[in-house]
């Protein structure tokens, strides 16, 4: 169950509804930092997962994580009691917290996680909306438009994919604004790479991707020979050990790490990246503007990392090399896009610019998000307040 805490203070609760990933809890932490900076006193609550990337993500942030409990959904039939009780007893524990402490507006990203929280809310007349970044809006996210107020998404293709008579706003996908300001220089020295050679970035977001860190350790004798480049892998933790091993003994010059807060960083740095294709790390790649290869996420039936990647490819801002999951498969095919584009620095730079042009709205994104939610929210706050938040509700109203 949900500890009932009192609040720590009686500025405006915003609720963000999913976790288990980075791309479920980034964007929220862009839109929470967008509304902080016009609402100073506003209080936010993440009902997220108890994986530890939640913690680990959230940890630096001024706001409560508020962990559920929820089993994976199975249709192995005794599993299925398992999932429904965790799912009802996950509701009841949102219905009991909104009633302590009522938000102001709930907020989905995406996942199981973010269902209880936005199905009570919607039930208890809180204003609701939902982040859609990937391409193909995901189970959760086509449930629970049903009863949500809004949808904002990150890309055109996703408006044919719900049902008509729901609100979806192209809104670009919520980001963290260092990726508009970072630099080369500054990820270089962050990372401590030599600002004389060009830096290929690989990364599998924030919990890593096996078959991504596999084809590319089995190119580190190609990557050797490329005397002007040098790499930056960002494994996720489960790999780090594997990736630093198969380095050892070649003499690539590499920077291994299995985690990293500085993504915008790694980024700014690189001048071309291999890559996944969620749509948290798309949005990134846009807002940067680098040359990347996607190897999308090969494991999910509806195959939606693929389709996030083709949103770019059409523009001509990445290539697609399909994940076969076998290396024998994968690193030959990865080595072909990596030999051409390492010796392109005209086209690495065109698919840098293509890129972009895909996000032009994605860089106030976060911004764009908070004003709708402060407007959704407004009335309901107004209703709320008494004459001793007289201060605060003109602020309301200003905004």
């Amino acid at each position: 169950m949900i500890a009932h805490a009192p609040p720590a203070t009686d500025g405006p609760l915003f609720a963000f509804a999913g976790g288990g990933t980075g791309g479920h809890l980034y964007p929220s932490i862009a839109v929470a930092e967008a509304i902080r900076r016009r609402l100073p006193d506003s209080r936010f609550a993440f009902f997220g997962t108890r994986r530890r990337i939640d913690c680990q993500i959230l940890d630096r942030v001024e706001c409560e994580l508020v962990p559920q409990e929820l089993p994976r959904l199975s249709w192995v039939p005794w599993r299925v009691v398992n999932a429904f009780l965790g799912f009802r007893e996950a509701c009841q524990a949102c219905r009991e917290r909104f009633i302590v402490d009522r938000p102001v507006a709930v907020v989905g990203t995406g996942g199981l996680a973010s269902v209880p929280p936005v199905r009570e809310a919607a039930r208890a007349g809180i204003p609701t909306a939902l982040f859609n970044p990937d391409a193909l809006p995901g189970r959760a996210n086509r449930y629970l438009a049903r009863v949500a107020g809004c949808v904002f998404a990150q890309f055109e293709e996703s408006i044919a994919h719900f049902p008509r008579g729901v609100q979806v706003v192209v809104s670009g996908c919520p980001i963290r604004p260092d990726f508009q300001t970072a630099t080369r220089s500054s990820g270089i020295e962050r990372f401590g790479l030599n600002p004389n050679c060009k830096t290929l970035l690989i990364t599998g977001a924030s919990q890593g991707a096996r078959t991504v860190n596999q084809a590319v350790v089995a190119n580190a004798d190609f990557l050797a020979s490329r005397r002007d480049w040098q790499v930056l892998h960002l494994t996720g933790e489960t790999d780090f050990e594997m990736v630093s091993a198969a380095y050892r003994g070649r003499s690539v010059p590499v920077k291994v790490v299995a985690y990293t807060e500085h993504m915008a960083a790694a980024m700014a740095a690189a001048d071309l990246i291999v890559s996944r294709a969620g749509a948290s790390t798309l949005a990134e790649i846009i807002a940067v503007g680098r040359a990347s290869i996607l190897m999308p996420y090969p494991f999910h039936k509806d195959q939606h990392q693929l389709v996030n990647a083709r949103c770019l490819a059409r523009v001509g801002g990445v290539r697609i090399v399909n994940d076969a999951i076998d290396p024998s498969a994968n690193a030959p095919a990865l080595r072909a896009e990596l030999d051409e584009l390492m010796q392109a620095d005209d086209i690495r730079e065109k698919m840098g610019r293509a890129a972009r042009s895909v996000g032009g709205q994605g860089g106030g994104a976060a911004e764009g998000i908070a004003d709708c939610l402060l407007e959704m929210s407004r009335l309901r706050w107004e209703a709320a307040a008494g004459n001793d938040r007289a201060t605060r509700l003109e602020t309301v109203k200003a905004l």
